[in-house]
């Protein structure tokens, strides 16, 4: 089930792009602003509206860290705002002047990317905000572009239709013709999938376009056959062009945007329609998954953006606390890993740990000198920041042996409810998480999304007592 459970409404033009970190939703707008909010309770940071843009803002994209947020504008600018109390840091201008469309950091954050109406393409070295290299796309506006998860490629799309991949240093690898009306969108998984047969690993790619496709498809990049984009299949269901595609963390779900006004989400490997959100007015410009937690966000011409909330029992975006509470770190297979290390802002050693086969038995064994000697991770920053996140991981099954009922947690916060109660919808909350929603005058229940009678939430006392006594018996 998906549920809305925010409606954000403080753009005065079209949302053009949303985009999360783990803490914060950054939107977009005509408007010639970003605005900033925290994913707490959606409220907006103090240094939010940042202006700064003298046209409208097509683009925002926040760092790996969270730290660092572009944006980029028809005045031929990217900007680079700190997120944390929003100064601005570097205004970057496009060699060419030309209208930026797009913008993009790479997994560890080495560059940011910079795409305009002209084609023109730029890295800038994020550390010394200077350009790095540049180029050109053959033709047309340059408006899409992904980076692989370990930084070593990216994809570029253009309004001509053209899927143009790049190496980091701008060579340009390969060009396919994708969309026969132009390319709008296109993201790659942070999940590479295996090929049985010859034990090959492919990124998986969606593209859409003007043509009301989603394409699927297979990016190989192997040093003895180069690069090679393969077809995988096309997913159906909007009836006019398609604007917005985004993977989910874990890969397994797909979402689109659409001038039909709706919302799909597909299942990856089975290319199904699990959901359609029809609840926007307008054109839906652009959708994004959050990277660690079960949230949607999408954007739309009737100047408003909608935050979803996903049942935690499904597939869903960032889910691995469901996924380690129910299978032991040991028993996890590579794909597994992959998705935990996405989940600790580790995306950029997905390949290396997948040409490596760990697993999660090697996860756990890995060390100091393996990580220097073995797996060539010379920074001593990265080393520390993988060994602090594995020794976090042996904590949690150490202080987690079995799984906590489902009725114990709270439907809001998804933690084990110390203080629970009933609300008027029936539904038993954690006491300050309830207070919450309702002090921010959301006056519809968690649960069902209809309107709450009344605020009252009375004590679940006998909740709370099996709470404890099952507390209790985890302790013997």
């Amino acid at each position: 089930m998906v549920t809305l459970i925010h409606t954000l409404m403080d753009h005065s033009d079209d949302v053009n792009c949303c985009a999360f970190s783990s803490s914060c939703l950054a939107t977009c707008s005509l408007d010639k602003t970003i605005r900033v909010y925290s994913l707490k309770n959606f409220t907006e940071l103090p240094y939010s509206p940042l202006k700064g843009h003298t046209y409208a803002v097509h683009c925002c994209c926040f760092s790996p860290s969270g730290h660092l947020l572009a944006s980029c504008s028809t005045d031929g600018t990217t900007v680079v705002w700190d997120a944390r109390d929003g100064r601005m840091l570097a205004v970057l201008e496009q060699p060419s002047s030309s209208p930026v469309r797009v913008c993009r950091f790479s997994p560890e954050s080495t560059y940011l990317m910079s795409g305009a109406a002209d084609g023109s393409v730029v890295l800038w070295n994020v550390q010394s905000l200077k350009p790095y290299r540049s180029g050109n796309v053959k033709d047309g506006s340059l408006v899409a572009c992904a980076f692989s998860p370990n930084g070593n490629f990216f994809v570029t799309g253009s309004s001509c239709g053209d899927l143009t991949i790049w190496d980091d240093k701008m060579r340009c690898l390969y060009n396919e013709k994708a969309h026969d009306l132009g390319v709008t969108c296109c993201d790659i998984s942070s999940q590479p999938i295996s090929d049985g047969e010859h034990g090959l690993r492919y990124f998986q790619m969606a593209s859409c376009g003007q043509d009301n496709q989603i394409k699927l498809w297979l990016i190989l990049f192997a040093d003895f056959l180069g690069v090679e984009l393969k077809y995988k299949c096309t997913l159906n269901g909007h009836s006019a062009p398609v604007l917005a595609c985004a993977f989910s963390y874990d890969g397994q779900m797909l979402v689109s945007g659409s001038v039909d006004k709706c919302v799909i989400i597909h299942e990856t490997s089975t290319g199904n329609m699990l959901h359609t959100l029809s609840q926007h007015t307008r054109y839906v410009t652009t959708c994004a998954f959050a990277p660690h937690s079960p949230l949607l966000a999408t954007g739309s011409m009737d100047k408003t953006v909608h935050v979803w909330q996903f049942d935690l029992k499904q597939p869903c975006a960032g889910n691995t606390v469901e996924n380690e509470s129910k299978l032991a770190v040991e028993d996890w297979s590579e794909d597994d890993v992959s998705a935990w290390l996405c989940a600790q802002d580790l995306a950029g050693f997905v390949g290396l740990f997948k040409m490596n086969n760990i697993d999660g038995k090697e996860l756990l064994k890995l060390t100091k000198e393996s990580l220097t000697s073995e797996l060539k991770i010379e920074s001593l920053g990265l080393r520390s920041k993988v060994l602090q996140k594995i020794e976090e991981l042996r904590m949690k099954m150490i202080s987690v042996s079995l799984t906590i009922p489902d009725e114990f947690l709270c439907p809001i916060t998804r933690e084990l409810m110390k203080e629970p109660v009933i609300a008027a919808d029936g539904y038993s909350y954690e006491k300050e998480a309830m207070e919450n929603w309702i002090s921010n005058k959301r006056r519809s229940s968690p649960m069902t999304n209809l309107p709450l009678q009344s605020g009252m939430l009375t004590p679940n006392r006998t909740l709370k007592m099996a709470i404890s006594r099952w507390l209790e018996s985890q302790q013997k």
